[in-house]
């Protein structure tokens, strides 16, 4: 599993199916439309739960950010306001063991 792939303390159901983890891409500048960058960064809710179903795989939608766990959602605005930093200013990955 990478650093983007968020695996859910409360997993969603959705129909037959519980999705338990959610994959998070970097965004395109046409995804951050209609948001402000500095909610982003701040982890801003309101922020977090507009642009997650656009980045996320499976594609979430806005009812089920909305009901995500506070702690999940955390975790998952985390990872997407590390997307907005520089490839320089973002921490070094851990190199994987041998």
């Amino acid at each position: 599993m990478n650093e983007n792939t968020i695996q859910l303390d409360a997993p969603i159901q959705r129909g037959e199916t519980k999705i338990e983890a959610i994959e998070l891409r970097r965004p395109g500048a046409g995804e951050l439309r209609g948001l402000k960058l500095v909610d982003v960064l701040q982890l801003d809710v309101d922020a977090a739960i507009k642009l997650l179903p656009r980045l996320s795989m499976p594609a979430l939608t806005e009812e089920e950010a909305k009901r995500l766990d506070p702690a999940d959602l955390l975790q998952c605005a985390t990872v997407v306001a590390g997307f907005l930093l520089k490839k320089s200013e973002q921490p070094a990955s851990p190199s994987p063991a041998a």
